[in-house]
């Protein structure tokens, strides 16, 4: 009985010590992962669309949808952002809000999150869901599903 009773102390204490293991190396990705976004945005504020792309994994594979439209491939997504905001006044200032960041397994992970322009005739904003994975250059947007509110 004291055996059993010892060897669950130790079960209970070495799985105690993997979560908290676990916790402490999730924080140091969350922390690459949320400054993928901030990165984005400094990139957006100014006027670097190229900048703000380099969040997003650069492959043909790279899918974002947004309004009912499908976008493939980091080439044509980038061309897409060149064409629809062509000038700064376009572009506005970009700010994200209200972000959740859940890890998935080591190298993949899941954001949600509000965003919002502030431009001189308009201010949209919505929502958007992320998934990244972690490559050997870091974290990256390989899926991107973005609304805006009506």
């Amino acid at each position: 009985m004291i055996k059993n009773i010892f060897v669950a102390i130790v079960f209970v204490a070495v799985f105690t010590f993997c979560g908290l293991a676990q916790e402490k190396q999730a924080a140091p990705d969350e922390d690459l992962i949320r400054n993928v976004l901030v990165t984005q945005q400094q990139a957006w504020n100014n006027g670097d669309v190229e900048g703000y792309m380099n969040g997003y994994w650069k492959s043909d594979s790279l899918l974002f949808t947004s309004g009912g439209n499908i976008q493939r491939g980091w080439d044509s997504t980038f061309a897409k952002y060149k064409k629809t905001y062509d000038s700064k006044e376009k572009m506005g200032t970009l700010a994200f809000s209200q972000l959740e960041i859940r890890l998935l397994s080591p190298d993949a992970a899941w954001i949600f999150g509000h965003w919002e322009l502030t431009r001189a005739k308009d201010h949209p904003e919505g929502v958007f869901t992320l998934l990244l994975r972690k490559f050997t250059d870091g974290w990256k947007i390989i899926h991107d599903h973005t609304s805006s509110k009506q």
